[in-house]
């Protein structure tokens, strides 16, 4: 049994989503009234749902939800959210919670040019257990994102504890050395991104253990999610980059799989 919200304002005071981040989320990116990768966004939240312990509702309920939300929309996000439902005092998971949804309907962020990220001194830790699942405590990001905006800057890149960069705050970090495209592990923390996927199962970048110096040594830097696509860096800390051939030729090879990253709310 599941309950489903309409209303952000209807949440109670005792859910564990709100108390402890005790839940997850997904953001998608509607395209004509659909959600083109949809599937990799419920393998994910089912992935997530397993390894926390929380039921998902039965997948055609949910598309049954968003395509009556969705009804006629162009473009759009929308945000999805599942937390374990009400609970008492204490971090103990009731046994009785019933899990609550909700679904929220956004307008597309503005578009953007290439971007200028600030190496953060907020660190990701190390934890496992909750790698790579998109869950509802992301505290991290929220001081990370913070220190890059008074930065100045539009986004910004985190590393591990060892120093190990890992991701962007809302994005992953694709980096292109030796003509080819290259982005770091999640194995340890950070987001295994949808799109991310997609680039990997198409065999147009690959997974490595990437330095810092790595990264400033690099032809190139850019960054890639489900809501924006891909996205080139101009500028990290002291170091700039011009855009080069091989991201242009990326994005092409996205478009032609989903079309909707050809529209000008994400094109640079």
């Amino acid at each position: 049994m599941f309950r489903g919200l309409a209303r952000a304002d209807a949440v109670s005071f005792a859910n564990r989503g709100l108390q402890y981040g005790d839940g997850l989320f997904e953001t998608l990116r509607v395209y004509r009234g659909e959600v083109p990768l949809w599937p990799r966004h419920l393998a994910r939240l089912r992935e997530g749902a397993a390894r926390l312990g929380i039921a998902v509702p039965e997948p055609a309920f949910v598309e049954a939800r968003i395509a009556e939300l969705m009804a006629g929309v162009e473009a759009g996000v929308l945000k999805l959210l599942l937390t374990r439902g009400d609970g008492g005092r204490g971090y103990a998971p009731p046994a009785e919670a019933v899990p609550v949804w909700m679904l929220a309907q956004h307008a597309l962020p503005a578009s953007q040019g290439a971007l200028r990220l600030h190496p953060c001194e907020t660190r990701l830790a190390a934890q496992p257990a909750l790698a790579g699942i998109k869950h509802c405590n992301r505290l991290e990001q929220v001081l990370a994102r913070a220190e890059a905006e008074r930065a100045g800057c539009d986004e910004g890149l985190v590393r591990d504890t060892d120093g190990t960069p890992v991701c962007a705050t809302s994005a992953n970090v694709l980096v292109l050395r030796d003509g080819r495209w290259w982005t770091p592990s999640v194995a340890r923390c950070g987001v295994a991104g949808v799109l991310r996927g997609w680039l990997l199962d198409a065999g147009l970048v690959a997974e490595a253990a990437l330095s810092m110096e790595d990264v400033l040594s690099a032809e190139g830097l850019a960054l890639c999610n489900a809501v924006r696509g891909i996205l080139p860096v101009s500028s990290l800390g002291a170091r700039s980059w011009a855009i080069p051939a091989a991201l242009t030729d990326l994005q092409a090879r996205l478009a032609m799989a989903y079309p909707m990253f050809t529209s000008p709310e994400t094109t640079p």
